[in-house]
C-alpha cells in the first residue's frame, strides 16, 4: 500500500492578481497610488468574474488598501508590497513590509483620533492574518465581494410601510 501527501491551497488559485511596491518617498502618494491600483485591478474583473464588482466593494476594498498600507509606509522602515488576489467571491489583499512585529489592534476608543486601521480592516473583511515572510511579515485581508443589502431600511422579507 502506497501513502500519497497532497499539498493543497488552503485558498483556491486565483482569478486574477497584480502587486505593486509602495514607499514613502512619494510624500504620500503612495496610498493614492495604491487606491488607484485597486480600482484598476477590480474593474478589470469582469475579465475573470460574471460581472461587474459592486461599487460599495470596490469602496471597502480602497479603504482596507488604504489602512493597510498606510500602517507599511508609517511604522516600517522600507519600502511595502501590495498584492491583489481575486477569487470568484473574494478579494485578498495582502501587504507585504519589512518589519517583523505584528500590528496590534487597539482597544475600541471613540474620544482616540487616528490609530484606527487595524480595527477598520478587522471589522469590514472577512479575515486578518498575519504571517511572517522572509524579510518581514505579511498581512492579508479576506473581503468578502458578494453585496451588502444596499437598502438596509428595506432588507429582503421586511415589507415597506
Amino acid at each position: 500500500m502506497t501513502d500519497a501527501i497532497t499539498a493543497e491551497r488552503a485558498v483556491p488559485e486565483p482569478l486574477l492578481s497584480a502587486g505593486a511596491v509602495y514607499d514613502d518617498a512619494s510624500g504620500g502618494g503612495a496610498i493614492a497610488s495604491a487606491r488607484a491600483f485597486t480600482a484598476d485591478f477590480l474593474a478589470a474583473a469582469p475579465i475573470v468574474l460574471p460581472g461587474p464588482v459592486a461599487q460599495e466593494r470596490v469602496d471597502l476594498a480602497q479603504l482596507v488598501v488604504s489602512e493597510l498600507v498606510t500602517n507599511a509606509i508609517r511604522h516600517t522602515a522600507g519600502p511595502c508590497r501590495l498584492l491583489l488576489e481575486l477569487g470568484r467571491d473574494t478579494l485578498e489583499i495582502s501587504v507585504f513590509d519589512q518589519e517583523a512585529a505584528a500590528p496590534v489592534p487597539r482597544g475600541h476608543d471613540p474620544r482616540r483620533i487616528g490609530q484606527h486601521g487595524v480595527e477598520i480592516v478587522v471589522a469590514v473583511c472577512e479575515s486578518v492574518t498575519v504571517e511572517p515572510a522572509p524579510e518581514g511579515k505579511r498581512v492579508r485581508a479576506r473581503l468578502s465581494l458578494l453585496p451588502e443589502y444596499a437598502d438596509t431600511a428595506n432588507p429582503p422579507g421586511r415589507r415597506s410601510s
